[in-house]
């Protein structure tokens, strides 16, 4: 198999909250990353998406990797594959999504 992916991916379990955006009711669910690059994500949820599904994102970047204070991270972005997954026994889903759009936040009141 080819590897098709043009920017680097980096090992990142950060905090993650994801909104299902087709939701009329703000479905949210928190998670951590796997991995993280500038155009995608790859995370772990007990929520089963569908490819081409729409999310809303908000990633924490800790103060460790940013060499400050945190920053979010508001993204939009698509789901191009779902996995089964186990995880500690419990039957959950791996998620890679694109990152269509995203907004860097610093500083405190950035969570909403």
């Amino acid at each position: 198999m080819t590897e098709r992916r043009t920017t680097r991916r980096y090992d990142l379990s950060l905090p993650i909250i994801v909104r299902m955006a087709a939701e009329k009711v703000s479905a949210q669910q928190t998670c951590k990353t796997r991995d993280i690059s500038t155009r995608g994500l790859y995370f772990v949820m007990d929520q089963d998406l569908e490819a081409g599904s729409v999310l809303e994102l908000t990633l924490t970047l800790p103060p460790e990797v940013t060499r400050g204070t945190e920053v979010f991270v508001h993204a939009s972005g698509r789901v191009v594959r779902v996995e089964p997954r186990i995880e500690d026994g419990n039957a959950r889903k791996g998620i890679a999504a694109v990152i269509e759009r995203y907004d860097i936040i610093r500083g405190e009141g950035a969570r909403a």
